[in-house]
């Protein structure tokens, strides 16, 4: 049951790991004239949990807006329950969402719970991912009123990540790692290269590295401003009482080049690894295994337990558009995480209809 839905300022949001969550993540989208919600609501009655979602506002044309809840909310009902519960919070959350609005897309960090059952693992204990859209609906709106709950085209946000944990001492961290990734990360530091940790006055230099690397990759372009915004961002938060998201920029260099660079963000008791980038010439000298070593040691002196590598394949596979990451990500250790991803909540139907029809014939709505 979802009771007592309240709108607060964004600043009054409860400390989250959930960077996304996080009154941090509403100043950034503030700053690049994107709307947003807190709302705080209790789950289970006068007497349950009491927390609190935020909810981004993100226009798709003159006409029409998107309610999206980027790896929210936080608050996990138990499997059989996920699906009323969302429902129910959509409907209250349609109350105070602008008229225009024609959707909730809830882009959950829940685990996938294909990810439980051991019938879908290979046998060399790789995740095979969840069945056909039409199984994961009928699952996912058991126990609804409405079966209104739809999976979304794609996901925004990745639905697979590797969690590592950063309470072991620094050696027992390393040697959990895989031979060749440790072997790296010592000669990164035999071939000198040093980390810093840097402000706005790097990020022309910080851009040319990541426009680099999104070409070689093919991945999806921000704009300089974007950055930018998350570095002032980062200044607004720091000098505001209660903002509890750190940003660090990272730059790995050999010999003054840069090589490689990172956003750090650390939020509650995790450090994920935001946005990262890397020149694609002197690669022998490993700096990305130089830069990875020192974000986890910053992390762990600074109090977090677990770090996010933010987004790999969902299992070693060749064929997939993110296979490197997946080498690179898992060959630090950790854990694999399989979350649900983005699910939809039509308001409106009609225009939800012709929405996830443009979404089918285009590259995709990026509402990061």
């Amino acid at each position: 049951m979802v009771t007592d839905l309240r709108s607060k300022s964004p600043d009054e949001l409860f400390s989250t790991p959930i960077v996304q969550q996080t009154a941090f993540w509403s100043s950034l989208k503030s700053s690049l004239g994107v709307r947003s919600l807190a709302l705080d609501f209790r789950v289970g009655g006068w007497d349950g949990v009491a927390t609190d979602v935020l909810v981004v506002l993100q226009r798709v044309d003159r006409f029409s807006s998107i309610a999206y809840v980027p790896y929210g909310p936080e608050v996990e009902p138990s499997e059989s329950s996920q699906g009323a519960f969302l429902e129910e919070l959509s409907e209250c959350l349609r109350e105070v969402l602008p008229s225009d609005c024609f959707c909730l897309r809830y882009d959950l960090c829940w685990e996938s719970f294909w990810a439980k059952d051991p019938d879908y693992y290979d046998d060399q204990g790789h995740w095979l991912g969840p069945p056909q859209v039409k199984m994961q609906e009928l699952r996912f709106n058991y126990n609804t009123v409405r079966w209104n709950l739809k999976k979304a085209p794609s996901n925004i946000l990745p639905s697979n990540t590797v969690y590592l944990d950063l309470r072991p001492r620094r050696e027992q961290i390393l040697a959990q790692m895989k031979p060749k990734t440790r072997y790296n990360i010592g000669l990164s530091r035999r071939k000198g290269v040093e980390v810093r940790c840097l402000g706005l006055e790097f990020l022309d230099t910080w851009y040319r590295l990541y426009a680099e690397t999104a070409r070689r990759n093919g991945l999806f372009l921000h704009d300089i401003e974007y950055f930018r915004a998350v570095l002032l961002a980062r200044v607004r938060a720091e000098a505001a009482a209660g903002q509890d998201a750190r940003v660090l920029l990272l730059v790995a260099e050999s010999q003054g080049v840069p090589l490689a660079a990172m956003f750090l963000v650390l939020s509650g008791n995790r450090a994920s690894y935001l946005y990262g980038a890397s020149a694609g010439d002197h690669r022998k000298v490993m700096a990305t295994y130089a830069l990875q070593w020192e974000a986890m040691n910053i992390a762990r002196d600074r109090g977090c337990c677990q770090y996010d590598m933010f987004g790999v394949a969902p299992r070693p596979d060749p064929d997939h558009p993110m296979h490197g990451l997946y080498r690179f990500k898992t060959g630090f250790g950790g854990t694999l995480y399989h979350s649900l991803g983005c699910w939809d909540y039509p308001l409106d139907q009609e225009r939800y209809a012709r929405f996830v029809s443009q979404e089918f014939h285009q590259q995709g709505f990026h509402l990061r």
